[in-house]
């Protein structure tokens, strides 16, 4: 197998049906995501027939493809040896329990500290993956929101992951505590999220906005919240906390879109469930994740209050 640090050239000669280069090279060079195909085509690095391709370019029976992928480009992220709780890990995937107040990945205000930089240092080989910024990553949580986070280890396992999440064939459940009982036990909710006009910090529901659909249940009631079982059918930034704030229940602590809590100090929001194909096996693999200790704390204060829990 090829290091990532070697330059590759691929020679493909296309058989079948006349079809759009990317398209062509997205089957043919299955370990490589479409970002990836792009960007390799716009330096350059494809050639149809001899000469330099475009995207859209059509290839017939019979056409002569040479792709070449460079190594991959070193970027400024810095290993570091950041405790995190490995659930599941083999030469293609890694599940993570992400705890409370650790970014997902270097961003303005947190450059370094973050489950990417703890990836690197356990994970040497995802360097590029995806992506020289965000290496590995295909889907988020929340800074202050805790749980179940795949990450990719090949550009293989990245593309297939994306797509699967994109088809919305991955299962993401999630639990959240609300300021408030919704009145149906169970329900959906339905609304456009786009970023807020007015705050542009936040997200709202917008008309126009992307479509978004979340599904609730209420799995118990106490002292005037409710512990809610959530999944998602979209994966907007923010969305079961805009949702819930939409419905009128924000989610309890959560000082963006309701409250701050003297009881908690994030959103009570959890990644307690998520379940995918295997990207090179295709074999189901589903996981679990416990509420973590201050989540179950917070509730115990709303049932025993010692002091102010709103």
């Amino acid at each position: 197998m090829s290091s990532s640090s070697e330059t590759r050239v691929r020679e493909l000669v296309a058989a079948g049906n006349s079809t759009r280069l990317d398209r062509f090279l997205a089957e043919q060079a299955r370990e490589l995501t479409r970002s990836r195909i792009h960007s390799l085509i716009g330096e350059g690095l494809v050639t149809l027939n001899g000469r330099v391709a475009r995207p859209a370019q059509k290839v017939r029976t019979g056409d002569r493809v040479i792709l070449t992928i460079p190594p991959v480009r070193e970027s400024d992220l810095i290993p570091q040896d950041i405790p995190i709780e490995v659930v599941y890990q083999d030469s293609d995937i890694v599940v993570i329990d992400k705890p409370a107040g650790l970014s997902v990945h270097p961003g303005p205000g947190h450059p370094d500290g973050t489950l990417v930089n703890a990836l690197l240092a356990r994970c040497p080989d995802i360097q590029g993956v995806g992506g020289v910024h965000r290496p590995g990553i295909v889907h988020r949580l929340d800074k202050d929101t805790s749980g179940l986070i795949v990450v990719a280890k090949t550009e293989k396992a990245h593309h297939d992951v994306s797509s699967q999440i994109k088809r919305r064939e991955v299962n993401k459940g999630y639990m959240a505590l609300t300021v408030g009982v919704p009145p149906q036990d169970s329900g959906t909710v339905d609304a456009p999220i786009a970023r807020d006009p007015r705050h542009r910090q936040r997200m709202a529901v917008v008309l126009g906005g992307r479509e978004s659909r979340t599904h609730f249940r209420v799995v118990k009631e106490l002292e005037g919240h409710a512990l809610l079982s959530l999944t998602l059918e979209t994966g907007r930034t923010h969305q079961i906390r805009v949702h819930l704030a939409y419905l009128g229940y924000p989610i309890f602590g959560d000082e963006v879109y309701g409250h701050r809590s003297s009881a908690l100090s994030r959103q009570f929001l959890h990644a307690n469930a998520l379940e995918f194909l295997h990207p090179r096996t295709g074999e189901k693999m589903s996981f679990h994740s416990a509420l973590p200790r201050d989540l179950n704390e917070a509730m115990e204060s709303l049932i025993n209050p010692s002091g102010s829990a709103h």
